[in-house]
């Protein structure tokens, strides 16, 4: 009971100084002290405690400084938590305009960009509290079908219940393939000022591409110190692992 007790009182104190680091960082930030700011934000991280808005405003503590990839790293850490967040989305957005070098995106076609669109809807977890609410419709149909006494009425329950039971399962398929690409796509940003790109895991091989902080690629692979990475134009390549620094 003793132990018990301690951890209870260990984790109230943590999330107290947290919450007291946290109010330190807005209030820092509000003077325009952004350096210290950070240093308040990144004592809460140590505590372990990881939210949207902490890192959104790390974010703006960095973009106030200048400092393009860190910005552009913590509001991408920050929409992984609230992917929704407009203010979020509106902020990477203008961080993204201070990068040097611009990647064009090249849109998917066929059968999987019509799944991605449609799934992309919302996320996983919104379609997941969707197929909640459809089951919870359909057990109201069941039970009007079950007890009602009128041919036409249960007819119309029955109908409900086939749509509803394919809602239900639209919703779960969504959830699941959505989840499904969130743990796959593994984004990083180029923190160094200046990476090379290179067509083999070693520097020994040819140059592909140089690449500049703030640049948004996504891991494929992992060899020894190196990274396969893709870039949104369909770009791939090796990079150096010290030189970015993967977002989730």
């Amino acid at each position: 009971m003793k132990k018990f007790l301690y951890t209870i009182s260990i984790l109230l104190t943590q999330i107290f100084f947290a919450q007291t680091n946290f109010d330190k960082g807005n209030d820092l930030y509000q003077k325009g002290k952004y350096q210290e700011a950070i240093a308040a934000y990144e004592s809460v991280l140590q505590d372990n405690q990881h939210s949207a808005e902490l890192y959104f405003n790390l974010g703006n503590c960095y973009y106030k400084l200048n400092k393009v990839a860190p910005a552009i790293y913590n509001y991408e850490k920050a929409l992984v938590l609230n992917p929704e967040d407009a203010d979020i989305t509106n902020n990477l957005k203008f961080a993204q305009k201070k990068t040097i070098d611009e990647i064009k995106v090249v849109p998917k076609v066929g059968f999987n960009k019509l799944l991605r669109d449609f799934t992309g809807i919302y996320h996983y977890n919104t379609w997941a509290w969707m197929a909640v609410g459809f089951s919870f419709v359909f057990l109201l149909c069941f039970l009007g079908y079950y007890f009602s006494q009128l041919t036409l009425t249960k007819r119309a329950y029955f109908y409900g219940m086939f749509v509803f039971l394919v809602c239900v399962l639209l919703s779960v398929m969504s959830a699941l393939f959505e989840k499904s690409h969130f743990e796959n796509e593994k984004p990083a940003i180029v923190f160094a000022e200046i990476a090379e790109v290179y067509s083999e895991p070693q520097k020994a091989s040819s140059t592909s591409l140089v690449l500049h902080e703030g640049t948004k690629v996504y891991v494929m692979e992992t060899v020894s110190n190196w990274k396969k990475i893709q870039l949104t134009d369909g770009t791939e390549g090796w990079i150096n692992a010290n030189t970015i620094k993967e977002v989730k």
